[in-house]
């Protein structure tokens, strides 16, 4: 399947508005993170991010994956590692890194860039089990037995 521009488009402009919130995140959070004065669950969060993000790069070579959610051509359906229970463990390490990042911060500011970078993740992760599903036909019962972000919950 040829590369769509409209997917591009689409794409580029959600990982752009992906990258401007966890930027916000980042500033709002760094100077609690940088004193040592964030919250233990606010460590921890980030610590499970990080984590989940690695297991996931880990189990999904590069090569393979891409930024914007339209799916590589040549890709592969990837079903282990966190994969096994999450279809998007790399959204969900952002959202665990936007959670430490609203939690250290002491303003509302904080809480309201996450809600929006969730939704945004979510709109993301729409598009692009749509387009997975044109390009793997296995991903019809891959995603009837995974959760999107949350296993067990959502």
């Amino acid at each position: 399947m040829p590369p769509d521009p409209d997917r591009n488009r689409i794409g580029a402009v959600l990982v752009a508005f992906q990258f401007s919130l966890i930027a916000g995140l980042g500033a709002l959070a760094a100077p609690a993170f940088l004193r040592g004065q964030a919250p233990g669950g606010a460590w921890a969060a980030a610590l499970a991010g990080l984590l989940l993000g690695g297991w996931a790069l880990w189990c999904n070579r590069p090569g393979n994956f891409n930024i914007r959610p339209t799916p590589r051509v040549g890709g592969r359906l990837v079903q282990q590692g966190p994969y096994r229970w999450i279809r998007h463990p790399m959204y969900t390490a952002v959202i665990a890194c936007g959670l430490a990042c609203a939690w250290a911060d002491a303003s509302n500011r904080g809480w309201l860039c996450e809600a929006a970078l969730v939704a945004v993740l979510a709109v993301k992760a729409a598009f692009e089990e749509r387009w997975m599903l044109a390009a793997h036909p296995a991903y019809a019962t891959y995603r009837a037995g995974t959760r999107r972000f949350v296993p067990g919950l959502y």
